[in-house]
């Protein structure tokens, strides 16, 4: 009897030190947030990363009840940014929000990642897919994929800019360039917002950029757009065809998504997984991404962001090879 009641005080005080060591845990779910939160950007004010991560700034510190401070990192097809966070504490403080182009291609185009971006950043949401816009000055004459493809023919090494080495207008022109047989010389900017800024100079002949913040320029005839990537039209500009209508079956979407370090409270990031969709969902919302010509967000968990991550990693970085755009 002494030995059986013995054994059972054992199991006894052992579950309650187990259940102890974990109070403080249960606490930081509870609690959290306690403080301000921080969401990295690794782009310039005004481009699609910083336009949609304001966007989601805004409706989370409603919903959380704390300031959402906005921190711009850019550079290098953000993986300046994306590094601040890989390599930030796992406290539910720090989040990012990153284009699809440099969680998936980074990997393959940078020669030294300070970071390994599949195990150092885990998927939290996304937050909306869409293609990307192909652009041109009024001044070029360009209007569509054709113009395009004759003017180079006619006077081949024509320069187009985009957003990196790497990003996804970079990799969608090499096709186009594969393609048709072109030959263009490839001029790398640090962030889309530096790319609509040369094309209202007139500083490139053509350009890929992100899909939202050209718009207001393409609306008001500052700058001209020869068609999107994508499998369907943009909201704010139903009238440009993708270029699948124009002859290039190039349907594959980006996407901005939010990351958090790897180690993060599971729980925190379904909590912020959730106030995310919750915004996503808000009318309110939905009609600003059609405004930003996006198309309604889809609603994913954690789980299924992560599965869409792990796909577009292959599928990006399997054009990059065939590109033959790998790190040296």
């Amino acid at each position: 009897m002494t030995s059986s009641l013995t054994r059972r005080q054992v199991l006894l005080g052992a579950f309650l030190a187990a259940l102890q060591s974990q109070l403080p845990v249960f606490a930081r779910q509870a609690d959290w947030p306690t403080r301000p939160v921080r969401l990295v950007v690794p782009g310039q004010p005004g481009g699609g990363s910083d336009i949609f991560g304001r966007l989601m700034g805004a409706s989370l510190q409603q919903s959380l009840g704390q300031p959402v401070v906005i921190e711009n990192r850019p550079g290098a097809n953000s993986l300046i940014g994306n590094d601040v966070v890989a390599k930030a504490a796992p406290d539910g403080y720090t989040w990012l929000i990153s284009p699809s182009s440099a969680i998936a291609i980074n990997p393959i185009i940078q020669p030294k990642m300070p970071y390994d971006t599949l195990k150092d950043l885990l998927p939290v949401a996304q937050v909306g897919a869409a293609g990307i816009l192909l652009l041109a000055p009024p001044q070029s004459g360009l209007n569509s994929l054709a113009d395009l493809v004759a003017a180079v023919k006619a006077k081949p090494d024509m320069m187009y800019g985009t957003w990196g080495n790497g990003s996804t207008g970079h990799l969608v022109m090499e096709s186009i360039i594969a393609h048709y047989g072109l030959k263009m010389s490839h001029v790398p900017f640090n962030d889309s917002s530096q790319v609509v800024t040369a094309l209202l100079s007139n500083q490139i002949p053509v350009a890929f950029a992100d899909v939202s913040s050209p718009v207001p320029h393409v609306r008001a005839g500052n700058i001209a757009a020869l068609g999107c990537t994508g499998a369907a039209r943009g909201p704010a500009l139903p009238d440009l065809p993708t270029l699948a209508e124009q002859g290039f079956d190039f349907k594959a979407a980006g996407w901005y998504g939010i990351f958090a370090p790897a180690g993060t409270d599971v729980a925190i990031v379904d909590r912020m997984n959730a106030q995310i969709n919750q915004a996503l969902a808000d009318p309110a919302v939905i009609a600003r991404f059609a405004e930003l010509n996006m198309p309604k967000p889809a609603l994913m968990s954690a789980s299924e962001f992560g599965k869409t991550v792990r796909e577009d990693v292959a599928l990006w970085q399997g054009l990059a090879r065939r590109a033959g755009l790998g790190a040296a």
